[in-house]
Formats: C-alpha cells, structure tokens, sequence
C-alpha cells in the first residue's frame, strides 16, 4: 500500500473517531447539559439534518463541476474544528440550532467529498474501486469500535467540554494530513477523471437511483432511531449503566469490519441488490430483538446481526448509488449520504414524539415495520 491509500485510510479513521465522540453522546448532551426535553432534542436531529441535505447537494453540485475537490475537503475539516469549538463552550440552544447546525452540514460534507476523491483515486490509479471504498469504509467501523467507549469515559470523568476539545484536536490532525499528503485528481470540464473517464449512463434521477434513495432513507431511518434513542433507552428505561452504550456501539462497529471487507471483496460476485436484501433481513431481527432483550449480555450479542445491516448498507450501498451514477461520483457519494440524512430527519421527528408519549419499545417497532417497507422497493432496484 502506497502512502496516499494509506493516507485515505488513516484521514478516514480519524475522522470517523471525531465523529464517533460526538454522534453517541449528541442526545445527551442536550438533555444534560442544554436541558431540553426529548421533543426537542428530536428537533435538533431534524433541522441538522436537514440544513446538511441542503448544504451537501450545493457542495456536491459545485465539486463535481470543479477540477479537484482537495480544497473543499480541507476547508470542511477546518469548520469541523471550529464547530466543536463551538459545543464545547456554548450551552445556548438557539445558538447551537442555528450556527452550529450551519457549521456541522458544512464540516459533514468531508466524508462523502473524501470518498468521491478516493474512489476517483482509485479508477485514475487503476485500483480496485469497490475493495478500496470496503477498506476506507471498515476505517470508520474501527473507528466506532474505539470512539463511543473513549466519548464516554471523556464526558463521565472530564466532561462535555474536554470531549468536543478532543475532537477539535482530531479535526486539526486530518485537515494537516489532507492537505500536505491527499492528492489532486484533476477531472475534464465535464467533471469526470482525466485519465480513463468512465462510460455514462443514466442521469441522477431515475427510476432505479429514486427507488434506491428511497429503500435507503427507509434504512438509515432506522439506524438513526436506534442511535439517538439508545442511550436514552438503556439509562432511563432498562436502568443500566451510561457506560453499555458505548460498548455496544463499538462491539458493533468491530463485528462490521470484516464485514465490510468481505462484502467488498464478493459484491461483484454475489450482486449487490441480495446483498441489501440480506442486510435489510437481518436489519429486522435486530430491531426485533430490541424489543425482547433487555439485559446487559443480550443487547451485545444482538449486535451481531445490527454489525451485518449496517456494514452491508454502508459499504455496498455507497457503491449501488456510485455504480448507478458512474460520471458524477461526487453527486452519487452525496445522495448516499444524504438518504442517511434524510433518515436523521425523519428518525429525530419520530423519536422524540414515539418516546414524549409512549415507551422506547415502540421506537424498535416502528424500525421493524419501516425495514419490512424497504425489503420490497429496495428488491426493485435493478442490479449493476
């Protein structure tokens, strides 16, 4: 592995290890710290992802129509120091809904952009495009096995404060790297690669990108509900300790590793649309089996199955959505990213109406009608 690739590698981990100490610990922080109640914490997860879906598709739309997308990777990386700056002082509610969302739906646009220029990397060195993704994907699955277990061991012996420094620091590290070691992949005018441009095809909006985006909301949906809900579920319902979520998550994220590398390794041979179906499958079961397990033990052995949905759709559903779309890889990596937005959108609404007048067993309920939705219009996609 040459330096760039593992520059990719280790600028992917990083970031997902800054991302892994905020997301886990984003409803408790302002149920504790901001003292608001669920309803608007739902609030806050919806208009943050909403402000990122709107955010994203401009900065997606205007990277694909420049020569190299380096230079926006970076300035996203400097905002997302500066946004954590921004949490780690201000308790303000509306301060936080307004600039910080602003600042977080720029910073968020980093990773799908990153991916755009390792998968344009990868045709342009003649790499293998959908192990390379697997790879740069599993860095973020690594980097959840370690982050939620440290984010919390930061907020219960140091606090929210120290843990939102941390994460600045993290941000600082990655834009020095992307800066002096990612490299330029100048495109043609028309946006694609300069070496060896990929065949077009069908435009951004058809039949099997809005049947995917669509299967894909439905999942990311899910996953959202379960990950703005859980630590809420386990401390105030199930009584046990703050510290199970964080393990849980990153008991997950480890399983997801091989996963991921594997289903990068037989996509092309398994076929991508079973594979989705196969993860969606054991989707059910684990949200299924949220609502009958309730002990410390069964809530992490069920992490097996919640490790196979999300490292499916993770990995094969970026490269559905880039396969689909093979000219405008930063549209299609934006799309992907944005269908799991528009699940926070609907997940944050859901969840705090769901858990202001009924139990946290119907949150996991509700994920498993959503995922016996999505099995059938995800199935309609056609295979490429």
């Amino acid at each position: 592995m040459n330096s760039i690739r593992l520059t990719f590698m280790v600028v992917a981990f990083c970031s997902g290890i800054a991302g892994a100490l905020q997301i886990p610990t984003l409803s408790l922080f302002l149920t504790t710290e901001v003292q608001v109640t669920s309803l608007w914490v739902g609030f806050f997860y919806a208009v943050n992802a909403g402000t990122g879906i709107a955010v994203s598709f401009l900065l997606a739309k205007k990277s694909d129509r420049q020569r190299d997308r380096r230079n926006l990777i970076i300035s996203c990386y400097l905002l997302a120091a500066g946004n954590c700056l921004l949490f780690a002082f201000n308790r303000n509610y509306l301060t936080l809904i307004t600039a910080g969302v602003l600042l977080t739906a720029i910073a968020n646009t980093a990773i799908p952009q990153l991916f755009a220029l390792a998968r344009e990397y990868g045709e342009k060195t003649s790499h293998n495009v959908a192990m390379f993704s697997a790879i740069m994907r599993a860095q973020l699955s690594l980097a959840w096995v370690f982050g939620p277990p440290l984010a919390f061991m930061l907020v219960m012996n140091y606090g929210f404060t120290a843990m939102f420094m941390f994460a600045a620091g993290i941000f600082l590290l990655v834009t020095l790297l992307a800066w002096r070691v990612l490299p330029c992949v100048v495109r043609t005018e028309d946006g694609n690669v300069a070496i060896d441009p990929p065949l077009r095809q069908k435009g951004a909006f058809d039949k099997d990108v809005g049947l995917l985006f669509c299967a894909s909301v439905l999942m990311w949906t899910c996953s959202a509900l379960y990950l703005i809900d859980v630590p809420l579920y386990i401390s105030a319902e199930l009584g046990l300790s703050q510290s199970l979520t964080g393990w849980i998550m990153g008991v997950a994220a480890a399983i997801e590793i091989p996963i991921m590398i594997l289903a990068g390794r037989y996509v092309n041979r398994v076929g991508k649309r079973p594979m989705m179906a196969g993860a969606i499958v054991a989707g059910i079961l684990f949200y299924a089996g949220m609502l009958w397990f309730t002990t410390a033990g069964g809530l992490l052995a069920l992490q097996a199955f919640n490790a196979i949905f999300i490292g499916i759709i993770a990995t094969v559903g970026m490269l559905y959505f880039q396969d689909l779309m093979p000219d405008r890889a930063g549209m299609a990596t934006t799309l992907f990213t944005n269908s799991i937005s528009t699940g926070v959108i609907l997940a944050g609404i859901l969840q705090g109406v769901l858990t202001e007048f009924g139990p946290h067993s119907s949150v996991y309920l509700l994920a498993v009608l959503l995922l016996l939705i999505a099995l059938p219009v995800g199935c309609k996609v056609r295979e490429v």
